[in-house]
């Protein structure tokens, strides 16, 4: 799934662009007012593309100005999926997705979280709650639940 939570409305055609170059395919989904911000818009689609298409969609939008996104990319029998957040104060988010969908953690990272904790930098509450995107959760849970009901699109992309 891609989710646009917030955008003005001039980015939204530099956003379908972007995430069109990136499936080879035309985006053109239904842009509706997004009641948490006033001036911008919100959009979602489902898509299905090449392994790894997640990631090159968040990198072709990361850094926009006033955008606020979600994409998601489901597991396959031989890749883990991913989870890609974006807010203009946090950056990126990424996570690895199980067959599930929980994220999963990377053992290096976790050792780091629990180091830092233990020399007093931070804690390990704080730490983990970042490992797991909690920070991007709590920015887009006001644009994810003003975006009930509104209309998905499929786009579907023969690889």
């Amino acid at each position: 799934m891609f989710y646009v939570h917030s955008a003005p409305s001039a980015l939204c055609p530099h956003i379908e662009w972007a995430v069109g170059g990136v499936l080879g395919v035309p985006v053109n989904p239904d842009w509706t007012p997004q009641p948490a911000q006033a001036g911008t818009y919100r959009a979602e689609f489902s898509w299905t593309g090449k392994v790894g298409a997640a990631a090159e969609m968040a990198s072709a939008l990361r850094g926009w100005n006033h955008l606020r996104f979600e994409v998601t990319e489901e597991p396959t029998a031989s890749t883990e999926g991913a989870r890609f957040s974006y807010t203009p104060d946090l950056g990126v988010f990424h996570a690895v997705m199980g067959l599930h969908g929980d994220i999963m953690i990377p053992e290096d990272r976790l050792k780091a979280a629990v180091v830092r904790a233990a020399l007093g930098e931070v804690t390990l509450e704080n730490e983990i709650d970042k490992l797991l995107g909690k920070p991007w959760d709590d920015e887009l849970e006001t644009f994810r639940h003003a975006g009930e009901g509104a209309p998905v699109r499929w786009l579907h992309q023969v690889v």
